[in-house]
């Protein structure tokens, strides 16, 4: 928070509206404004970027664990992160003897690595006896089969998902906006979940820097351009920049650089493939202007280069027209047939130059001696992929391609969207994407993926100033304080009832066992005066960031209430390592009222009731909390999982504790949030064995303060009596409700979660499938995870 000093007295600054504002939370704002963000799965492109860069069917040699030395053929048959699910070759559709590895650990191989080092193949004792040639097998059982890429195995490629191997410095090949036999080499500058910042190779700065997603049809890998007797030449505007000489000099230079770090072409592996089209010059269509897409404008075909592609041109009337061209293809996003505007009721730009005020296709036509291209020619235009009307998302500002913005659907037509875009300076009119179309996302994309989001302006409202005093003047009475609050809550603070004078911050005062003695040491000696719940709140905001553990005050504060109080919610946040903590806190709003409030918050944070009060301390506290320790809040041992813990300090926890709004709040879709990095809780060293695997539990029925505790990796890594693969739904059940997610112990009954099933699971599928809010999602999955780690140690070699 931002304050500054005036006076000698200190200050909330505007600082503090603009760090708000910042902070943009989806959850949050879905849930104050009721609104609903758009279905993850209508994303296809982010969907295919989440994809594991291993697909089922694909063949590897794996090394047999009952026969040392001795390998064997085995086919994925699902995927789980950096987890494959194999069965070996010989199998059939016996599931019984599938097993996991870890791609970063186990030891695999590409088909025919054992041929070239000279090493056994041997199929499992299970199964030696099932055939009398396994040679004769293996050559049926591999014939059109994919092998897994040996670069995905090994070296610094292994277990990336396909995303994630378009590397900073990757070279790449884009094709040119107006000519599709024309291709230029660019480096990827920046890659943020896939959308990439390319920077054409002999640039330095990124004046001309494009955004491409990397399923663009315009990128190819190295090579590609001459391989197809294609043309390498940089874009017709950037050649003046630059020699000739220049220009090839800078190319074989990326491609030197390239050869040694070469992008594997498993990036490419799923470029849709283009249809022919049936276009011909001179047919005439609607389309999204390329220029400026908020309108839509009629345009010619003014250019057939082959089956795949051809040349719109914008319709320029005028005598100085600089004709605006675009290479299309079958499927390019924003082509529309003639009349699509007036059956959609969407208003049609008429051509620059055309006299009449109404614009008429019979008449244009009619002049132009033009004919219309046929329905036939469009994609289904019908398909609106589960996008709905005030649906919200994020999406890229077409003006200026380096922003993300808050964005509400306004209207969905066929397979168009409008979309007003949040927290611009300058409105933008709505702006109009495709359904398909690679520049819109899910809610909490940007955040996933750590970039800036713009979020939506916030009107400024200006609360009076609340003194945090140092100096120890005496109380100024209730009904002399000056009162310049916001308009909408004038009626409330009409008489000094919703005033307060000062709220102390008793220093020498016993701090309890969740707040830090020496953060409380530089709190300022009184907060006030002003309106009650803004005092208040501040002065909660100010022990939650005194606390040792945020997160775990935050949870504190929410179970302090009365049901004679006459209280106002308010949402106060908790930082800690890097996460943010947000609650709903009731806070009194009658000046009477809060004595009884401070002393139950103190009695709920277990610190002496005049650590803040109304009432100064000046000398010996009466309460004589001098005596008291925190010795007797850490005499109490815990359980935890399956085994004994210590108890650790400093108290509380984030990690595991959510904070849980009082209110009841409406049940809907979890917001969505893309995998960017692995969540898994254990790091493996290049040998396969965990380094420290840090795992914080709570068990409040077991202890009266509900301490948190810290387990080290010998004292609370689980260990499993039997394969989870063998688990039925009653045995998953069982290990639920011995964890901190017993709740959610009927979700899986309800859903026939077996053991196989719940080691597939991951934290999209979690909040997809079982509705459930980020935080308890993440706890859900933490406990998975300690179950894929304890199977993976235990059962998987």
């Amino acid at each position: 928070m931002a304050v500054k000093m005036i006076d000698g007295a200190f200050f909330l600054s505007d600082a503090d509206s603009m760090e708000e504002e910042a902070d943009f939370n989806w959850e949050e704002y879905l849930e104050e404004t009721g609104a609903t963000a758009a279905p993850h799965t209508a994303f296809k492109h982010v969907d295919i970027s989440l994809q594991s860069s291993f697909q089922p069917g694909m063949k590897l040699e794996v090394a047999n664990k009952s026969s040392p030395d001795t390998y064997w053929v085995a086919t994925i048959v699902t995927t789980c992160g950096q987890l494959l699910l194999l069965r070996f070759s010989g199998y059939g559709d016996d599931r019984k003897a599938d097993f996991w590895c870890d791609v970063m650990t186990a030891e695999l191989h590409p088909v025919g690595w054992c041929s070239q080092n000279n090493k056994t193949l041997q199929p499992p004792e299970a199964i030696k006896e099932k055939y009398s040639d396994w040679t004769d097998f293996l050559i049926q059982d591999l014939t059109g089969s994919r092998t897994a890429p040996a670069n995905l195995l090994e070296g610094p490629l292994r277990g990336k998902n396909t995303v994630d191997l378009i590397v900073e410095g990757s070279v790449i090949e884009v094709r040119d906006l107006t000519d599709p036999s024309l291709y230029w080499a660019a480096r990827v500058a920046q890659n943020v979940g896939g959308r990439l910042r390319l920077r054409h190779v002999g640039l330095q700065d990124d004046a001309h820097d494009t955004w491409l997603f990397y399923l663009d049809v315009r990128l190819r890998p190295l090579g590609w351009a001459q391989e197809n007797r294609l043309s390498l030449e940089p874009p017709a505007e950037l050649r003046g920049l630059k020699s000739a000489l220049e220009w090839q000099e800078a190319l074989e230079a990326a491609r030197s650089e390239a050869q040694k770090n070469p992008l594997p072409l498993e990036v490419f592996k799923d470029h849709a493939d283009l249809t022919k089209h049936s276009f011909r010059t001179g047919m005439k269509l609607e389309m999204v202007s390329p220029s400026e897409p908020f309108y839509i404008c009629p345009v010619s075909v003014t250019q057939v280069y082959n089956e795949h592609y051809f040349q719109v041109t914008v319709d320029d009337l005028t005598p100085e027209a600089t004709p605006l061209s675009l290479v299309c293809h079958s499927e390019s996003p924003g082509i529309l047939p003639v009349q699509w505007c007036l059956k959609n009721g969407i208003g049609l730009e008429r051509p620059r130059g055309y006299l009449s005020q109404d614009f008429d296709w019979a008449d244009y036509l009619k002049q132009s001696g033009t004919e219309t291209a046929p329905d036939a020619c469009f994609p289904d235009a019908w398909q609106s992929q589960g996008f709905a009307k005030d649906m919200w998302l994020e999406a890229v500002n077409p003006v200026r391609p380096t922003e993300v913005c808050v964005a509400q659907i306004t209207q969905v037509r066929g397979r168009l969207l409008w979309l007003r875009l949040e927290g611009l300076p300058k409105s933008v009119p709505e702006c109009i994407v495709d359904v398909e179309s690679m520049d819109i996302f899910p809610v909490g994309w940007c955040e996933t993926n750590a970039y800036l989001l713009t979020p939506p302006l916030k009107p400024v409202c200006k609360y009076p100033r609340i003194s945090l005093s140092h100096t120890l003047a005496p109380p100024q009475p209730v009904e002399t304080i000056p009162l310049n609050l916001c308009e909408p809550i004038a009626m409330d603070t009409a008489n000094g009832r919703y005033c307060c004078s000062r709220i102390y911050v008793n220093h020498r005062c016993f701090s309890g066992p969740y707040l830090n003695k020496g953060r409380i040491a530089e709190l300022p000696q009184a907060v006030g005066p002003g309106k009650c719940t803004l005092v208040l709140k501040e002065v909660l905001s100010m022990l939650i960031n005194a606390a040792y553990k945020p997160g775990r005050v935050l949870r504190e504060l929410q179970d302090v209430e009365d049901q004679h109080w006459d209280c106002h919610e308010e949402t106060l946040k908790a930082k800690y390592k890097g996460k943010t903590y947000r609650s709903s806190i009731r806070i009194v709003r009658l000046a009477e009222q809060i004595p009884d409030f401070c002393r139950k918050v103190c009695g709920k944070l277990q610190c002496c009731p005049n650590l803040f009060s109304p009432v100064q301390v000046t000398d010996q506290c009466p309460e004589s909390c001098s005596m008291q320790t925190k010795t007797k809040y850490s005499e109490c041992v815990c359980r935890c999982g399956y085994s004994t813990c210590k108890l650790s300090k400093p108290f509380g926890g984030e990690e595991s504790l959510e904070a849980k709004p009082t209110r009841r709040r409406k049940k809907r879709k979890a917001i969505f949030v893309q995998k960017k990095r692995r969540s898994s809780a254990v790091d493996y060293t290049p040998a396969g064995s965990p380094q420290s695997i840090k795992v914080l539990y709570v068990d409040e029925s077991l202890c009266p303060v509900a301490l948190q505790v810290e387990c080290s990796e010998a004292e609370c890594q689980l260990v499993l009596e039997r394969n989870p693969l063998e688990w039925s739904v009653e045995d998953v059940v069982t290990f639920i409700t011995s964890t901190d997610c017993a709740a959610l112990a009927n979700i899986f009954q309800e859903q026939d979660i077996d053991g196989q099933a719940l080691l597939l699971l991951t934290l999209p599928t979690v909040q997809e499938c079982m509705e459930l809010k980020l935080g308890p999602a993440i706890k859900l999955c933490h406990q998975i995870e300690r179950v894929k780690v304890a199977f993976y140690a235990q059962y998987a070699n």
